[in-house]
């Protein structure tokens, strides 16, 4: 099974993330932030991974850095669970609904991490959440995972909606990108012969 464990800490989080790759959609998470808890949750539903995250976090100052670095971590986790990728899709794209809301995700498991997010959100906070943070952790997953990742919201009317769309994207992007492709033999999806 692909899995792999990270723990992080610095002076102002201390996180904690496991992940299999090969799950059924399992997930225990406690960030003591509401939000991302529901969307990790749905995340690994949604990707049918495996994930345990836990961060005690400075939530006293405000949910921005246990937000990015549970993204952080769970990038590295990511990474780390991939290995060598062989055999891997590699590339994949989903257009997402999320009742009013559609989102297209599209990633490739490249060893390039890269961002592009053109998401806007019509409030600033989803509950006590704040939605500049759903950047945040798209960045920082994003970067430590190694992946070019595009999400691009196509329209839209309910913040919730439209980050939901956003994580539930990158599952089901994810879980087609990784699936394991028969026709490749074990080999790295790549002309270099290396990702």
């Amino acid at each position: 099974m692909r899995s792999a464990s990270i723990s992080r800490r610095t002076a102002e989080t201390d996180v904690s993330v496991s992940v299999a790759l090969d799950g059924t959609g399992k997930a225990a998470v406690a960030t003591g932030v509401g939000f991302l808890d529901h969307m990790l949750e749905l995340l690994a539903r949604h990707a049918l991974f495996d994930l345990e995250v836990k961060v005690a976090g400075d939530l006293h100052v405000d949910q921005h850095h246990t937000t990015e670095d549970a993204g952080i971590a769970l990038g590295q986790a990511f990474l780390k669970a991939l290995g060598e990728k062989r055999g891997i899709a590699r590339y994949a794209d989903i257009h997402l609904p999320m009742d009013e809301a559609l989102t297209r995700v599209a990633v490739d498991v490249s060893g390039r991490p890269f961002l592009v997010f053109k998401t806007r959100f019509p409030t600033e906070k989803i509950g006590a959440f704040d939605t500049e943070l759903v950047r945040e952790w798209f960045q920082a997953f994003a970067m430590n995972a190694g992946i070019t990742l595009h999400v691009e919201t196509l329209y839209g009317d309910n913040s919730h909606h439209i980050a939901e769309s956003c994580f539930k994207g990158l599952a089901r992007a994810l879980r087609q990108a990784v699936a394991v492709d028969p026709r490749e033999d074990g080999r790295v999806p790549s002309t270099k012969g290396t990702l």
